[in-house]
């Protein structure tokens, strides 16, 4: 699992290695500097074959002061370099201001202003733009004002969002496009806003990725995220970033040793029989809407658990017949017929919701799913997915019963239902930052629930009542839009269902799921439907070495 950073913590562990000795705040901008102007080569080599033109634009505090080092650094590789500051610079940072002092010895600085710029952001060739502006510190909004908008229309101009192909010049962020908060994703507004952000080429980030470079939309502002090594003592900032009281993580690699204990779960004993691997039931709704379950057992079965049973209405059973193999069925026909199948203690993990109904006999069974036990056992791992979502939301007494083994995986309209208060709160405008994230509602959903909730989409944000939380990212290099298929939520219920069998807790549970169920999607590929998922999980385990 990789750590991502707040804000906050990026600043506790700089200050905490330059308090230890080990390193100057200059050094660390010095080596900032450097990372961006790698980066940039690494990304378009031909830049560092011949001199080019850049322009940078600083902002007031240390992200302008790596701004200055970036000039400075072009400058000496031969380029035509252009600075620009916003603000005054007898008031910049004292590092911030040794680097504008260290450009003045090579060129001029012109104050931000539109005159300025028109020049040269439109006239003169321009191969790129560097934003320096505003960082990960960023509160409130950014100025409203013209130079902003020249930016944002150069970047329109050059057809980066009219024609979907990047030209020249190309537009190198520091830390983040200045005006994204980088712990929620989202770009923080003001009332005098005329214009919307822009989208960088090429993000360069510190040490650590940040929490909202994989939320909201900053991917889409990002473009490309690259993170540069600055040296950071390990020891500082592996101490602070583990001391914080509310991990979070997304699986973007293989999982490290400390997680090391999920891939050997998901290795099969030798020796083992199939009621070792667990025995998962999925519920079914009414004749005429069977797929779903069909879809999360075949996810259940594939993923692991070593045996899977479709729980149908009786009327549905021809229809399910016809399509399971391997799959075992049963009739159950109302919470009765429930409870009576749950006797059987072999059976430790459902799966609810997915094409279930919203009649009586679905509420009934998701009351009774929820209430019944295995005497001296805890409650059964749940689930609860689709319609069992909107019966807990339409019914405060079933809500009620929710506990430690659930998960619950809503979309955003199912979140909204769940719990509107919070998903008015995340849909309000970011006025300042930190703004409210997508990771808070979703800690804060948990909390109340009292259980794991798995909050979907393309930043998957999953978390527990104690607050652990992950963000499951699909974008940048791990991008699969053609999940967005009918079906594909049904299936990685089905793969948590599965985990839950096997004996993953329910968090563990959440957060592999979720890492496999694109794992799948970019090992099939374009043209993917949701009866693929579960056929691509063994091509995707020998990958891993399983």
């Amino acid at each position: 699992m990789t750590e991502l950073l707040t804000a906050a913590q990026m600043r506790a562990i700089e200050q905490a290695a330059i308090a230890s000795g080990e390193v100057t705040g200059l050094d660390l901008m010095e080596r900032a500097g450097r990372g961006v102007v790698e980066a940039i080569f690494e990304e378009w080599p031909e830049l560092s074959q011949t001199a080019h033109r850049a322009v940078v634009l600083c902002g007031p505090g240390n992200n302008g002061g790596d701004g200055f080092v970036v000039a400075r650094l072009l400058k000496e590789w031969g380029w035509e370099v252009e600075v620009f500051l916003y603000g005054d610079p007898e008031r910049l940072p004292p590092d911030a201001r040794v680097n504008y002092e260290r450009w003045r010895g090579m060129g001029d600085v012109v104050a931000l202003t539109i005159d300025g710029l028109w020049t040269s952001l439109f006239v003169k060739d321009l191969d790129v733009i560097v934003d320096a502006l505003f960082g990960t510190g960023l509160t409130r909004p950014a100025p409203s004002f013209e130079p902003f908008e020249m930016l944002v229309h150069r970047v329109f101009a050059d057809g980066l969002w009219w024609t979907g192909e990047p030209r020249k010049p190309w537009i190198v962020a520091i830390d983040n496009p200045s005006d994204m908060c980088c712990d929620s994703g989202l770009e923080l507004v003001g009332d005098q806003r005329r214009y919307e952000a822009y989208a960088a080429h090429l993000t360069v980030t510190f040490h650590r990725a940040k929490r909202g470079h994989y939320l909201g939309e900053a991917p889409k502002y990002c473009t490309k995220l690259k993170v540069s090594d600055i040296g950071l003592p390990a020891s500082e900032a592996e101490g602070l970033a583990s001391r914080h009281p509310m991990r979070v993580g997304t699986f973007l690699t293989r999982p490290p040793e400390d997680d090391f204990e999920v891939w050997q779960a998901l290795r099969r004993a030798d020796g083992g029989y199939k009621y070792a691997h667990g025995h998962a039931l999925i519920l079914s709704g009414p004749a005429g809407q069977t797929g779903a379950a069909r879809l999360a057992a075949r996810g259940a079965l594939r993923i692991g658990a070593g045996l899977v049973t479709v729980g149908a209405a009786p009327e549905a059973i021809p229809e399910h017949a016809s399509q399971l193999n391997a799959i075992m069925l049963r009739p159950v026909a109302d919470a009765a017929a429930l409870e009576a199948t749950l006797a059987d203690p072999r059976i430790n993990a459902l799966c609810l919701g997915p094409g279930l109904g919203l009649d009586g006999r679905a509420r009934a069974l998701v009351a009774a799913a929820l209430e019944t036990r295995v005497p001296g056992q805890a409650p059964r791992r749940i689930v609860l997915d689709a319609d069992a979502l909107t019966l807990i939301a339409r019914d405060p007494a079933v809500f009620a019963l929710l506990h430690t083994n659930c998960v619950l995986t809503p979309h955003g309209g199912e979140f909204a239902r769940l719990f509107p208060d919070i998903a008015e709160k995340l849909a309000a405008p970011a006025t300042k930052g930190p703004a409210y994230s997508k990771v808070d509602a979703t800690r804060e959903a948990a909390r109340r629930a009292g259980c794991v909730v798995l909050y979907k989409g393309p930043d998957t944000v999953i978390a527990d009542p104690e607050g652990r939380c992950s963000i499951n990212s699909a974008h940048y290099d791990r991008a699969a839009p053609w999940l967005a298929t009918a079906g594909s939520g049904d299936v990685l219920s089905g793969f948590i269902a599965g985990l839950l069998a096997r004996g993953f807790a329910p968090m563990q549970a959440a957060e592999t799921a979720a890492w496999l169920h694109v794992e799948c999607a970019l090992s099939f590929g374009p043209g993917l439907i949701a009866e693929d998922l579960p056929e691509e999980l063994p091509k995707v385990f020998r990958k891993l070495g399983l």
